[in-house]
């Protein structure tokens, strides 16, 4: 494919907590660095995402006496996996990798900021009520298509993906350009959810012109 202004290269979370080293790293995260970048020079548009918690956050497992990361917790608003405490606001952690040419970017959506709602998709916090706002913004510029790379496959990106659809946009993974948590099969339940709804897979190498 040949990335044309309809097209929006959405990146997700590619941040030190979720790389080699961080709070939650996610298994060979920092592979995806390179792909992404070599994406972000051929997409003419692109929107980064970075988790943004603030302390004390409702998934993380200290904010629940006796539990511990990994366990499921019943919220207001759902079933909630509880992790350890990862990309609070202003640490480095939170910062997006060095290594990821960011400046690239026209947009950087935060999500996860309300402190009694998980967001793992783009494009709705974790109640399935909250918008972030980014549907509005893609519709507002005229993007039809959007391509997903980024961290981590299983959460995220499939959440965002699967939201994308739903929002009636084309939606593509890049599948060598993410990595999934993989907490008890959750990558493939991911990718058949993702294929069930319509999501299409491509090849970094497949992408440029």
């Amino acid at each position: 494919m040949i990335p044309t202004a309809r097209d929006v290269l959405l990146v997700i979370d590619v941040q030190g907590d979720f790389l080699p080293g961080g709070a939650l790293a996610v298994p060979g995260g920092d592979a995806v660095i390179a792909p992404v970048n070599r994406l972000l020079g051929l997409f003419p548009h692109a929107v980064l995402t970075q988790d943004w918690h603030p302390p004390g956050h409702v998934s993380f497992a200290t904010s629940h006496p006796g539990r511990a990361p990994f366990d499921t917790v019943p919220l207001a608003y759902g079933a909630q996996v509880l992790w350890p405490e990862h990309c609070v606001q202003g640490s480095p952690g939170a910062d997006l990798s060095a290594a990821l040419e960011a400046d690239r970017a026209e947009l950087v959506i935060r999500k996860g900021h309300h402190r009694q709602v998980d967001s793992y998709s783009a494009f709705l916090e974790a109640d399935r009520r909250t918008p972030t706002g980014l549907t509005g913004y893609l519709r507002e510029r005229g993007f039809t298509r959007v391509v997903l790379c980024g961290l981590a496959t299983d959460y995220c990106v499939a959440w965002s993906a699967l939201d994308a659809r739903a929002a009636g946009f084309e939606a593509l993974v890049v599948e060598d350009a993410v990595r999934g948590i993989d907490l008890d099969g959750s990558v493939a339940r991911a990718w058949a959810e993702m294929t069930a709804a319509g999501v299409g897979r491509v090849t970094s190498g497949a992408i440029g012109g």
